[in-house]
Parts: C-alpha cells; structure tokens; sequence
C-alpha cells in the first residue's frame, strides 16, 4: 500500500514528479540517483504505480485495480528489469526491453520499465538501451536507478531527466523510526545520527543487535581510552574491525563520541548528547580536552577514513589515527 505520502524526504523530487504527472509531461527516461538504501526502488516503484493509478490523480489511490495489481507485484504494465550475472548485459536489455517495448500496454496508458543497479549495466548494454531511449514509443518510460552516476555514458546521460536523492533530515529519521518502526527516542536518534540522512540505513542500525554489540564494543574503548597505551587500543580496535569492511562504521561511532565531547564541552547541556548515557565520561573527557585537542582528534579520524578508501595501509591508517587520540587526550 505504498504511495507518495509514505516516502520520508526528497519532498522537491516528489514534487517534480507530481507535476510531470498532473501536467501529461512525464519523460521518457529518468536517472534517479542515491547511495544504496536511499529509496530509490520505493520512490521508482511510487511514481510508477501513480502513472498508472486508474484515478488518474497525483497519489496512487490503493484501490482500483491497477493499484492492486501494483501491490500483489504482478502489473503487466511495470517490468522490473532483472539479471543473473553480476554485470546487466546486452541480451538482458534486448530481451526484457528492447524485444518487448514495442508491445503496447495491456490496459495502462504507460509501460515503464524500472532498472534496478542500472550502473551495472554494460557498455553494450548501455548503447542497446540508448536507441530505445532516443526513439521510445509513445507509451514507454524507463527509469534507471544507480548508485553511481560516473559508470554512465554520457550519452545516456545527456537523454534522462537526473533526480539525485539528497540526504534525509535527521530529525525526520528519528521521527520516522519512532512512529513508524516503534523504536524508543534514544536509540532512533543515534541510528539517525548515525545513519548520515540514509533512511534505509538507519531502519538497518535501529533494530540491528549487530550494531548494538559495535557500538558497546567501541564504547569500552572509547571510555577507558586515556587509561590504556597505544598498543592496548591498536590491538582492541584490530580485534573489533577484524572485517575490514565494517572498521568505517566503527570510526564513525567514534566521530559522534568526540563530536559529543565538543558539544559538551561547548554547552554543558546533556539534552544534545547522542551518548548521553555515558555522560559521566564525556564529563570528564570534555573537562581533560582542549577544543583545539578534540578537533585534532575529529580531523584524524576524517582523515583515516579518507585513506582507507585511497587503500592505504590498513594497520598504518589505524595507528596514525589512534597516535593523534593519544596524542591529544589531555589538551
């Protein structure tokens, strides 16, 4: 039962939308662009069955037929493109697009084909589907959804209407996660703090025991930190982040424990701490710092995050990042 009314954020995207819709001047091709759990398959998914709505307004009604249809996952007229390989190639554009467009609708005024991962797609595949962008029947509409814009021709590019998905506010995600998924204040506001405007990510981290453990794993640290030698934390922190992949989620809950360590230092007030209930030790870390020592330690920590993604040296990146802590612990 989805429709326009139940997407959190992207307000001015909703609202290109609408008015393509209410004035008959829908594209042809759109590029909706957003990190992995941004919305894209919701928002693509949305516009599709409003197109298609029986009502003919700018919300899908959820009743008529097409709605229903929509809904059960079976509309003839919205084809979700899919593929087996890790790449989308040539045969599965000319066979699921290509060979099928010139079909006209069942009984919809539109055929819109939805691209999931559309920067998958292949060289060959993006220049099969570029003919049928540039000469599409009257009825057709194709919506490619990418993470990553660069891996698309320019070509195909220059033919869409680009929506790029902008983060969600914070706000909005909190209350969202509180409403809508019954998560209690404290923790909706850190997922979406922690979530950096992604509403996806944010459902992942609130009801995640995973991220739970992280986070009290990287709390113990983080509380008993000026006590410890630098060996002790390098060896604790490569225990936890011995999946690489996750060592970014761990740094980033470290960003929001000093970035609260400068809140309180600056205000006093536990209201605006994400780690209010380990006030007690931000009190102290707050009281032991120096602005300047625990904006050092926020640059440190952007900036082994900046070469990790460059490939460096995962244990030198660590340790730099772990030296400039200790270095300035006490002012």
């Amino acid at each position: 039962m989805q429709n326009f009314g139940l997407i959190i954020g992207h307000e001015s995207i909703i609202e290109h939308l609408q008015n393509a819709i209410s004035s008959r001047k829908v594209s042809h091709a759109y590029i909706i662009c957003g990190e992995e759990g941004m919305g894209k398959k919701l928002l693509a998914g949305v516009f599709a069955k409003t197109l298609q709505c029986e009502e003919g307004g700018i919300e899908a009604c959820n009743r008529c037929k097409s709605c229903m249809q929509y809904d059960s996952g079976n509309h003839p007229d919205i084809i979700w493109v899919t593929h087996e390989k890790a790449s989308i190639g040539v045969d599965d554009i000319r066979v699921q697009v290509n060979a099928d467009i010139h079909v006209k609708p069942y009984n919809s005024p539109y055929k819109v084909y939805i691209i999931d991962s559309a920067d998958k797609l292949t060289e060959q595949a993006q220049n099969a589907l570029l003919k049928t962008i540039e000469e599409p029947p009257e009825y057709a509409i194709i919506l490619l959804l990418v993470n990553n814009i660069s891996s698309m021709l320019p070509t195909i590019l220059s033919r869409c209407v680009l929506l790029n998905l902008r983060p969600v506010d914070k706000q909005q995600i909190k209350e969202y996660l509180m409403t809508r998924h019954h998560i209690p204040d404290y923790k909706a506001e850190m997922a979406a703090a922690f979530s950096g405007g992604n509403v996806g990510k944010a459902i992942k981290y609130a009801s995640s025991e995973e991220f739970e453990q992280m986070k009290e794993n990287v709390l113990h640290i983080l509380k008993y930190i000026d006590e410890m030698e630098l060996h002790e934390i390098v060896s604790g922190l490569k225990t936890l982040t011995s999946n690489k992949a996750s060592i970014e989620d761990y740094i980033d809950l470290m960003l929001l424990w000093y970035r609260d360590v400068l809140m309180y230092k600056a205000t006093m007030n536990p209201d605006l701490l994400l780690y209010r209930e380990e006030l007690t030790f931000l009190k102290i870390q707050a009281n032991t710092r120096s602005y300047e020592g625990v904006e050092n330690i926020i640059k440190a920590m952007e900036k082994a995050k900046i070469r990790l993604k460059a490939n460096v040296n995962f244990d030198i990146a660590i340790e730099l990042m772990l030296l400039t802590i200790k270095e300035n612990s006490n002012g």
